[in-house]
């Protein structure tokens, strides 16, 4: 298994004209010549993992600055924007992805932001494109994406109050419920009815009472309580993360400080150096991990989605939330993997393996069309409906990381990780995968021209033109 190349040229540019630094000058001190350094530049070479050390030393920034998946998640959204059948006749146009997303990024951005208006305008007619805003949960997904799904100022508030009130994880709801008492004033009591169907908590600052759902877990409950004491003490924190992007509606600025508030209540929660610790100790045990810090499984993968503090990492896991019939609810990743913009996903995904085992964790070695290989932990996760009537939402959650980690958590043990044949093939979902020999497609991908000849008959009634 070999690490993916960083073609960086651009980036490096940039942050070395910050730095004030010549070609020449930068070549000096990291000890290779100017020739190799432009070539660097001009990405006709690859950042090789002694330089990147250098380089993030000298010029003085993180390791994420130099990560491609910024540029990963954009290839994979031009590529399939790029397979309509709009653009068919332009020949030669996907093998020129990669080098524009990494020289360009600002134009490939704007590009896909004009195809989205064009999407839309062509899906409701009368509306002019240049007024379309983007999907304000997209909007925000991708921004969080684009943060690693870390917020460092956020982690670290939250950190400190667990650790200045002494809290402990196993009187945690306790410890909330008496803080926002003593704190702020506000006690807290079940509903009582007062909350409307389908509702889990309700804040009344009139009465300075917080109500909950009569049946709530009780690390619901801490969730919530949590994401209140958020919500009252780190506005101005919340507010100043917001000011550094600049959201296009004013519902995806309301959704990313919803976003926010339930990343303190996690960080809150999970407080990252005692969880950081505790899951390298059980080897990622996701399991383990709820017993010690009294969450749910779903609270515990997400959490271990957002573990990337500078100094002090945990393994880059991606995850996903999904519904039974391929509805993404929730994703985060600080890795390379890539969702897919257009319809649904793989069904090779063992997160959809895991609706016919409810409850059983899946493990899953899967490759995705990029070549890169990931370790995938898979489980149905909620409660029941409390009622015969309440049918119950049927989801499940995937957690994710890069094989070279795989080692590093419980979940490897009696895997053959060497083996090719171990490895399950998954793709972005069939209308943007690139895999002309699945047996399990279930429409063709867009852009590709069909073989419709009645010589031969597969899975489907046609083949592929390469």
């Amino acid at each position: 298994m070999t690490d993916k190349k960083i073609f960086a040229g651009e980036r490096l540019r940039r942050a070395r004209e910050r730095a004030g630094l010549k070609q020449s000058a930068l070549a000096q001190r990291l000890t290779i010549s100017p020739s190799y350094l432009n070539q660097i530049e001009g990405d006709q070479r690859p950042l090789t993992t002694p330089l990147l050390e250098r380089l993030c030393a000298i010029l003085k920034v993180p390791k994420t600055y130099f990560s491609d998946s910024e540029d990963a998640r954009r290839e994979v959204q031009l590529r399939e924007e790029l397979a309509d059948p709009l653009f068919r006749s332009i020949r030669g146009v996907q093998g020129e992805v990669g080098a524009m997303v990494r020289a360009a990024p600002a134009l490939a951005e704007a590009f896909m932001t004009l195809y989205r208006a064009y999407t839309a305008q062509s899906e409701q007619g009368s509306t002019p494109a240049a007024t379309l805003p983007r999907f304000p949960y997209d909007e925000v997904r991708d921004w969080v994406q684009s943060r690693a799904n870390h917020f460092e100022a956020l982690d670290r508030a939250a950190e400190a109050v667990f650790e200045d009130n002494h809290f402990s994880s196993v009187t945690l709801r306790e410890d909330l419920r008496r803080y926002l008492r003593d704190t702020h004033g506000i006690s807290t009591s079940t509903s009582g009815g007062l909350l409307a169907a389908g509702m889990f908590w309700r804040l009344s600052r009139s009465a300075r009472r917080l109500y909950l759902a009569e049946d709530a877990a009780p690390e619901s409950e801490i969730f919530w309580l949590a994401h209140v004491i958020g919500q009252l003490e780190q506005k101005e924190l919340i507010e100043k993360e917001l000011r550094r992007v600049k959201f296009t509606s004013d519902e995806a600025q309301g959704l990313a400080r919803i976003a926010l508030a339930n990343y303190f209540a996690g960080a809150l929660m999970l407080p990252y150096k005692r969880f950081h610790d505790a899951a390298r100790q059980v080897r990622y045990d996701i399991q383990r991990l709820q017993r010690v810090f009294g969450a749910s499984f779903e609270q515990v993968c997400h959490r271990l989605s957002t573990m990337q503090r500078p100094g002090l990492p945990g393994i880059p896991f991606y995850f996903v939330k999904t519904d039974i019939a391929g509805n993404i609810l929730k994703r985060s990743s600080a890795t390379r993997f890539q969702f897919a913009q257009f319809g649904g996903p793989c069904p090779l995904w063992n997160v959809y393996r895991a609706f016919a085992h409810p409850g059983e964790i899946l493990v899953q070695l899967a490759s995705t069309p990029d070549d890169v290989t990931y370790l995938n932990i898979a489980r149905t996760v909620g409660r029941g409906g409390g009622s015969y009537l309440a049918r119950p939402r049927a989801v499940a959650v995937v957690l994710g990381c890069e094989v070279s980690y795989a080692a590093q958590t419980v979940y490897a043990e009696g895997l053959n990780i060497a083996s090719p044949q171990a490895v399950d093939p998954i793709g972005p979902g069939c209308r943007a995968c690139e895999r002309t020999n699945c047996r399990h497609r279930s429409v063709p991908p867009m852009g590709t021209a069909l073989d419709t000849g009645t010589a031969e008959r597969g899975v489907v009634p046609y083949g592929l033109k390469g």
